[in-house]
């Protein structure tokens, strides 16, 4: 399968992505462009920060350029699992359960402050976000194709948060922190129109079926056996040569792998280099290797880990 016949849209529409939800959330265009990149590889996107950094808009503008079926669901302490993914319920004029589908069937779900929600509620996104069906009452129901969750977080010192187990962080493709914008695009913002303005106003770049035949070619995407030597290599330093309690997992490997390939893709190349496993390794791997702190800190850690394994 070739770029051409897997992805009808140019790389050009892509690039255009990236300008359109960057002239939203001004400032982040790393960012912005590893968001796209875990849209297209298929996977799910946690995104920790501090109330008021632009989580929820940037959320918002990836489904709509993407043109998503969007459902957003706040995450509290007395959410219960059938809030999510829906429950039967008894209809007397049938005499039986009909089941009736919750805000997690929808092909953008963001769940805003996951981890404020007691664990049993963030275990029911588990098998959703690794097997793209909800079960209920034994039946298995698939959901929207494509399926992208994005989780928004609050630092876990903060009073009501409750840390994600490492199961969960796991189904997460990348994890990102925004931060403060500099000070240019902060001016930028309190000179400009409210956000919320702006994301209206914005047109979807492609649409479902689209985005799906992005995914299909970024899986397709050539990667030399040194590129996978490499991968191997990175994977098997945090196993046994970096001092951490774990190493990477196979499927963080993999993870790895998928991201290099989408951040490729975003580039408009047909093939994977180095450069774009190193630009996604932080993203991919730090929150699976059990580090703690602020983005500075798991930015230093991913950089001593990349020094240590040469090319």
């Amino acid at each position: 399968m070739t770029i051409a016949q897997a992805a009808p849209p140019p790389s050009a529409s892509i690039q255009d992505a990236c300008r359109q939800v960057g002239n939203i959330l001004l400032g982040k265009e790393e960012a912005v462009r590893l968001s796209l990149a875990c849209l297209v590889a298929g996977g799910h996107l946690l995104i920790e920060d501090l109330p008021g950094m632009g989580k929820t808009i940037l959320a918002h503008a990836l489904s709509k350029i993407a043109g998503l079926h969007f459902n957003r669901v706040q995450f509290t302490s007395d959410m219960l699992p059938g809030d999510l993914t829906g429950a039967p319920i008894f209809n007397r004029d049938k005499g039986e359960f009909v089941f009736h589908p919750g805000p997690i069937f929808a092909q953008a779900l963001l769940a805003d402050e996951i981890n404020r929600a007691s664990p049993k509620t963030q275990s029911a996104l588990l098998e959703a976000m690794e097997e793209k069906q909800v079960t209920s009452d034994g039946v298995g129901r698939p959901l929207p194709r494509p399926f992208f969750v994005i989780a928004t977080q609050n630092p876990v010192d903060q009073l009501s948060t409750n840390p994600l187990p490492e199961a969960q962080l796991d189904r997460f493709l990348m994890r990102l922190s925004l931060g403060y914008p500099d000070r240019a695009a902060e001016l930028e913002i309190l000179r400009g129109e409210d956000r919320r303005v702006l994301l209206e106003q914005t047109a979807p770049i492609m649409d479902a079926r689209q985005l799906i035949a992005l995914q299909a070619a970024a899986r397709a995407l050539h990667a030399s056996e040194d590129i996978l030597a490499y991968i191997r290599a990175l994977a098997e330093h945090t196993r046994h040569g970096a001092g951490l309690a774990y190493g990477l997992s196979p499927r963080g490997a993999q993870a790895l792998l998928a991201a290099a390939r989408a951040i490729a893709l975003l580039s408009g190349r047909d093939h994977v280099l180095p450069a774009d496993v190193q630009t996604v390794f932080p993203a991919v791997a730090i929150h699976r290797l059990g580090l703690s702190g602020d983005a500075r800190n798991a930015k230093e850690a991913a950089e001593e880990l990349l020094t240590a394994v040469p090319l």
